[in-house]
């Protein structure tokens, strides 16, 4: 406890002789501390104050850069002038010597030259968290080893108590920021942060990557090597590929970048729309193409996971969007925000209309995903809605994906490889076992619904029963009155028919016995049939006056 707090005392004083450097001397002072005098005059007139904040991230390291780099993409809470001042942001990664042999034996208890032939003493690369070495196993596979560089974890568990620090005051003093909610985006930060840097989270991202794709050709999900992978340190196969952006290389080797771009483009779609489990940081960097055109994402450390329902809102939202369905939209996004708080509904359709004109006035070949997203960003923030955390990461992933392929193929398309998905979507929200599975669904909520009837109304019914219940005021059209009870009596009866032969079809539908129409049990068909009578017969006893 004393070491920890010792070490935030220390990050502390760094922060206050940062933020002095830079001439934030008021933060400071709200902070109760006395700010250094030195220099400050020079750095203050040397940019603007958004330019400051990034050069105060910059020096701060790894954290504060990680920080400002999330939140270069979120115009809902920044001013445009911040974003793109830390849109520059830039890790300042020092090579840190490390002993990998020595490493690796503390770890797993073994002895080095008995697993590996060879172990190559520079880094391959050198990110803010983890270092990446090329070995060679003692069977020969060439592996690469990504370790964690020491005393991270504590490094960015101080940074983030500072940082915590430091939103609860700007909240405080500043009534913009405090409408913001900044508290829950940094609680988002941190919980993506401290998975970055948990090795044992990356090395099972990759593993439901490979899950995902593993009968795709046209993708190929790196070997972890489970007996040399831990927290500290993942072992993989090495990737002897091209980087995806190099067109020269690529054509050397006979490879069309032109469909590559497509593939790449077709793959990051189908990670969001089929799995919703994607890359959250697909730049050129992390896609490499193999010498047989298969597409290759490295780097699995942050992910974006969007939840079962969130992911049929986000579909029926593209096929609003195909459709230039504005409503639809409204609806779709309203369900998808985490909250919202609309000043004029009908200002938020016009200006989602607005953006839908945009797109399809534009030739497909001409528009720009960056300008759309910027777009719809700006609706998003001048009515008020908070997307969930992966909204943000979708606008962020399509803009670096896209970018990418335009870089090896100007004509790339990207509203072109949504067709596919509109089509898949939209049949399969009318397929029978989709239609079979909402009808369950309502039936499930309707007998949720009963059990909930309040004591009260269960002691009516059941003095009712007994022929105790009695009214002293006159009832007036007591005849019709017994009708309607009949009445909902008998619609009651055949709800609860219709609920119990659309489990029953469900269950002959997954069963592969019994007479079949092509791949469809006939029994199923018929209680299908039924089950659809059932309905138009219920639908026709509501509404009949």
């Amino acid at each position: 406890m004393f070491d920890k707090q010792q070490r935030k005392l220390k990050r502390s004083a760094k922060l206050i002789s940062v933020l002095s450097k830079y001439g934030f001397k008021d933060l400071i002072a709200r902070m109760g501390k006395k700010p250094e005098e030195s220099s400050v005059n020079e750095i203050v007139s040397k940019g603007t104050v958004y330019e400051r904040i990034r050069l105060v991230l910059e020096e701060l390291g790894p954290t504060f850069v990680k920080l400002g780099q999330t939140f270069s993409n979120r115009e809902d809470l920044l001013p445009p002038e911040l974003i793109q001042e830390l849109q520059k942001l830039q890790d300042r990664v020092e090579v840190v010597d490390m002993n990998v042999e020595e490493i690796l034996e503390n770890e797993f208890n073994i002895s080095v030259k008995e697993h590996f032939s060879e172990i190559i003493s520079k880094p391959l690369a050198t990110a803010s968290i983890a270092q990446v070495y090329k070995a060679t196993l003692i069977s020969g596979e060439e592996v690469i080893l990504k370790i964690k560089k020491p005393d991270v974890l504590s490094v960015i568990e101080d940074d983030l108590l500072l940082i915590k620090d430091l939103v609860k005051l700007i909240s405080t003093y500043s009534e913009i920021a405090s409408k913001l909610n900044l508290k829950q985006a940094i609680a988002t930060f941190e919980k993506s942060l401290l998975e970055e840097v948990s090795l044992v989270n990356e090395r099972n991202n990759i593993k439901q990557f490979s899950l995902n794709f593993k009968n795709n050709k046209e993708t190929y999900v790196p070997i972890v090597y489970d007996e040399f992978s831990k927290n500290n340190v993942l072992c993989m196969e090495f990737i002897d590929g091209i980087k995806v952006t190099d067109k020269a290389e690529l054509l050397r080797h006979n490879i069309d970048p032109v469909k590559i771009s497509e593939v790449g483009l077709r793959l990051f779609v189908s990670q969001i729309l089929d799995y919703g489990f994607f890359h959250a940081d697909p730049h050129a960097g992390n896609i490499l193409v193999k010498k047989n055109g298969r597409v290759v994402f490295i780097d699995f450390g942050a992910v974006g996971k969007i939840q079962p329902n969130d992911k049929e809102i986000l579909e029926s939202l593209i096929v609003a969007f195909v459709a230039k369905n504005s409503n639809k939209i409204v609806r779709s996004l309203k369900k998808m925000a985490v909250s919202y708080e609309i000043p004029d509904d009908r200002k938020f359709e016009n200006d989602v209309d607005e953006v839908l004109n945009f797109v399809h006035s534009t030739s497909l070949k001409d528009i720009n995903p960056h300008i759309i997203i910027n777009k719809m960003k700006d609706v998003l923030k001048d009515n008020q809605l908070y997307m969930p955390d992966y909204f943000y990461l979708l606008f962020k992933g399509i803009g670096l994906i896209e970018g990418v392929g335009r870089t090896i193929n100007p004509d790339l398309d990207i509203v072109k490889s949504l067709h596919p998905y509109t089509k898949k979507i939209l049949t399969k929200k009318i397929s029978p076992k989709k239609l079979l599975k909402n009808g369950m669904d309502k039936v499930i909520n309707f007998t949720d619904n009963v059990d909930e009837i309040p004591k009260e109304l269960r002691s009516v019914l059941q003095k009712l029963d007994d022929n105790k219940f009695t009214i002293s005021s006159e009832i007036k059209n007591i005849e019709k009155t017994n009708n309607l009870i009949k009445s909902s009596i008998i619609n009651l009866i055949l709800a609860m028919i219709l609920g119990a032969n659309i489990i029953a079809t469900a269950i002959v539908f997954v069963s592969e016995s019994g007479p079949r129409i092509g791949e469809m049990s006939l029994v199923a068909v018929l209680g299908f049939v039924f089950s659809i009578f059932l309905v138009i017969v219920l639908l026709l006893r509501i509404t009949r006056k």
